[in-house]
């Protein structure tokens, strides 16, 4: 898991949760870290369209 359960206790919490359990934290991490993935995936697609084996912040911003 890319994002800890503490990590996604955080953002809930900053979001103005006063309390989280353990399993919200969970779902958030997951939700998170294959929303992620599947920017990476298309992120690493475009950069490989342009010839480029190194993905760029112009990548990630287009996969968006």
């Amino acid at each position: 898991m890319a994002l800890s359960r503490q990590a996604a206790k955080r953002i809930l919490k900053e979001a103005g949760a006063k309390r989280v359990s353990d399993a919200a934290a969970d779902e958030l991490a997951e939700s998170i870290n294959r929303f992620a993935y599947d920017l990476a995936k298309k992120a690493v697609k475009l950069a490989s369209h342009a010839k480029r084996s190194t993905v760029k912040s112009e990548d990630v911003e287009l996969a968006s």
